[in-house]
């Protein structure tokens, strides 16, 4: 016993990157981009918490949703992706007064090394989160930060550009301390290029006005996606897709959509001028009717959270 406590510490710290050993540790989560093949995703499955919604304004939504025909249009949803190889997860807890919990992507955003916990804005959805972290802990997945302090923010204020770039939307839902947490951890892990996205009054997020579709195509609304965004993609070579029809971008949520693999989207239907845009510059569409949950005033990218993305 003498001699072990006189040699001291004879281990030194594997200071190796937590990414290469995160399949052999927590298994293959992490995104890095919003176009790579999805191979797994986070919903939540509409539940009772739809169905006691008296005044659809206290919960920020249009109308009452129709509990049955929404949960269709939702197992729809699920449905393609399974049909596209992703495995779905689901976050089962949720408690009934949290009537927006569908939209999960708003309290969790994906990066190469797990997950970021988000902190939601609006008091009719504070609380969402723990249900959310939760499920990310049964499910493995490393949660590498959780908002704290006076910091809010909601998952659809992320964007991946590529694996050193990123999006960050600042406004109401997301604030400027929120996205310096974020920022604080994504810089830890190679992100050197962070291009912010100023939210417009009256509306939520990111997601609302631009998307990207695939390595080199971002679709967006042009009335109110800020120059520097745009004018950095064109530089780099994107495609640059407009979504011409106030209509749409608004209410028929046409940018609202998620990637299955590069160039091939999953998108609200309803929208035929972007389809056609879009169409034409070669993105292939899957148009699903999800206009009871667009009754929430969110659509297909809002009610998915990208766990892992192949993306080779």
């Amino acid at each position: 016993m003498n001699d072990l406590v006189s040699t001291g510490e004879r281990w030194f710290a594997v200071e190796s990157a937590f990414e290469d050993e995160l399949p052999q540790y927590w298994g293959e989560w992490g995104v890095a981009s919003e176009v790579g093949e999805l191979a797994s995703i986070l919903l939540r499955r509409p539940g009772p918490e739809i169905e006691a919604i008296s005044d659809p304004q206290t919960v920020r939504w249009l109308d009452r949703m129709d509990a049955t025909l929404a949960r269709e249009q939702h197992d729809r949803l699920a449905t393609i992706y399974r049909d596209h190889g992703a495995t779905v997860h689901y976050v089962e807890r949720m408690p009934d007064d949290r009537a927006n919990a569908l939209f999960v992507r708003d309290c969790v955003a994906m990066t190469p090394e797990g997950a970021i916990v988000g902190r939601p804005a609006i008091p009719a959805r504070r609380g969402e989160e723990r249900f959310v972290a939760e499920t990310l802990a049964r499910l493995g997945i490393p949660i590498i930060r959780t908002i704290s302090g006076c910091g809010v923010f909601e998952g659809a204020d992320l964007m991946w550009v590529d694996r050193r770039t990123v999006i960050l939307g600042v406004g109401n839902r997301s604030n400027r301390e929120g996205l310096r947490q974020v920022e604080e951890v994504l810089r830890t892990m190679g992100v050197d290029e962070v291009l912010y996205f100023q939210i417009p009054y009256g509306q939520a997020h990111i997601d609302g006005l631009f998307n990207l579709a695939d390595w080199d195509k971002a679709v967006f609304f042009p009335w109110q996606t800020p120059f520097e965004v745009i004018n950095t993609l064109r530089k780099r070579g994107f495609q640059l897709i407009e979504v011409t029809s106030p209509h749409e971008a608004k209410r028929g949520m046409a940018t609202n959509f998620v990637c299955l693999s590069p160039g091939k989207v999953v998108m609200p239907a309803g929208n035929p001028i972007a389809e056609e845009q879009m169409s034409k510059a070669g993105i292939e569409i899957i148009a699903l009717d999800v206009s009871e949950l667009q009754k929430g005033w969110g659509a297909i990218h809002c009610m998915s959270a990208a766990l892992s993305r192949r993306e080779g």
